[in-house]
């Protein structure tokens, strides 16, 4: 069954355009004081993995139901300080009809936190994740079958570690495609490790550990392609590398979808449609990627299939002064740090120690204006948001870019 998105929108724009007596205006016609004067085709996109994800089913609704809950105010706040126009969080438990995604707007978003002002998204999207899902098969090879290896992706439950996708602007519910049940083994020249896959697990493996999404956004008359993805860590395996392998070829799949129509031929989506994105189209690919290009486990070569891609912009890094703060203070663990701390994303107290596996990148099409990660240096009062472990948001910081589209009608 294909994927149906799970749309609302404020109930209070509908009312507005009953008293104009005419049609809504989009959200990109409503002036918003508080978006630092950007201007309406200027937009920020951003990602999260705010790590919003609970151990057991039900619990993230059962936080979210209150606006008391700590983590989710730290989070909330973040968002309110960086004032993304359009937002993915990963690790965001996926709950059928969107129930936690519209708590979380609800009693933390547009609720300020801190002094911070609201934000109002009328738009968000969510669709089921393959974590949690079982295959019936013995994925992990321990020689029994249930539990969160031998899910499509980990998880205890169906929709753990999900993701949410929040916007300013209206999403082309019609035109959104995801691809959660594309099968890894219909990707040509992946990377499956054959000799522990048994036959029958290589004939259902899913390729995507949560799910792949092209959610379109529409600013004004121009139309933005937002990928969005959260690919598998590349740990927590054995020699044959199969979580590294996979997070590989899920990276790769944006790298195919993005290029020519030879190259995106095999791919097809959950309503059956086939093909990659049409050629000139704008894009902006978003997510944790698990994946840096100078440090970590990935399979080599992996994140540069984007960070390298002809219709790529990489003109700007998002960088931040308090990544290369943190990054000196955690002295003999960067001893292995090969990259440069201003880019790194993530707060990991592990060798190599804290790496870039978040990423916005738009396509060539979009010009950056600024882009940078939301990491305060201590003295910051702003870091009470970010700090060390025991982290009062997540392990992951936020990272936005602003880009500008073209003016002219087209």
């Amino acid at each position: 069954m294909p994927n149906l998105p799970r749309l609302r929108q404020l109930l209070a724009l509908g009312a507005a355009a009953l008293l104009l007596g005419g049609l809504a205006a989009a959200p990109s016609a409503v002036a918003d004081p508080t978006r630092t004067g950007r201007p309406d085709m200027d937009v920020r996109f951003a990602t999260f993995n705010a790590s919003l994800n609970r151990a057991t089913e039900g619990e993230l609704v059962a936080d979210l139901s209150t606006p008391d809950d700590e983590q989710a105010q730290a989070v909330a706040e973040i968002v309110q300080r960086t004032r993304p126009d359009v937002l993915l969080v990963n690790e965001f438990d996926y709950v059928e009809g969107g129930q936690a995604a519209e708590l979380f707007r609800s009693n933390y978003l547009q609720v300020g936190q801190n002094g911070a002002d609201r934000v109002d998204y009328p738009y968000y999207y969510v669709a089921p994740s393959n974590t949690g899902i079982q295959s019936g098969v013995d994925l992990n090879n321990d020689g029994e079958i249930g539990g969160p290896n031998d899910a499509f992706g980990f998880g205890f439950f169906p929709g753990q570690f999900g993701m949410v996708v929040y916007s300013r602007y209206p999403i082309d519910e019609e035109a959104v495609r995801t691809f959660q049940q594309f099968r890894w083994q219909d990707m040509p020249g992946n990377l499956i490790p054959t000799d522990f896959y048994s036959p029958q697990a290589q004939e259902i493996l899913r390729l995507s550990s949560k799910s792949h999404w092209d959610v379109p956004i529409e600013v004004g008359d121009k139309s933005v392609h937002f990928l969005v993805s959260h690919p598998t860590p590349p740990v927590f395996d054995g020699p044959e590398d199969r979580n590294g392998r996979r997070n590989n070829d899920e990276i790769r799949f944006w790298a195919d979808y993005i290029s020519s129509p030879r190259d995106a031929a095999y791919i097809y989506d959950d309503a059956g449609g086939t093909g990659g994105l049409k050629p000139g189209s704008r894009f902006v690919i978003a997510g944790d990627q698990n994946s840096d290009p100078n440090d970590g486990d990935s399979v080599e070569g992996s994140i540069e299939a984007l960070l390298e891609h002809p219709k790529v912009n990489t003109t700007v890094t998002p960088a931040s002064e308090g990544a290369v703060e943190a990054s000196e203070l955690q002295g003999g663990i960067n001893d292995e740090h090969t990259g440069d701390p201003a880019f790194d994303t993530a707060d990991f107290a592990e060798p190599p120690g804290n790496v870039r596996v978040d990423y916005v990148l738009p396509s060539k099409s979009l010009r950056i204006l600024d882009a940078a990660v939301f990491w305060p240096v201590s003295s910051d009062p702003l870091s009470r948001l970010t700090g060390t472990f025991p982290f009062p948001s997540s392990d992951h910081r936020l990272v936005w870019v602003d880009v500008r589209l073209p003016h002219r009608a087209e």
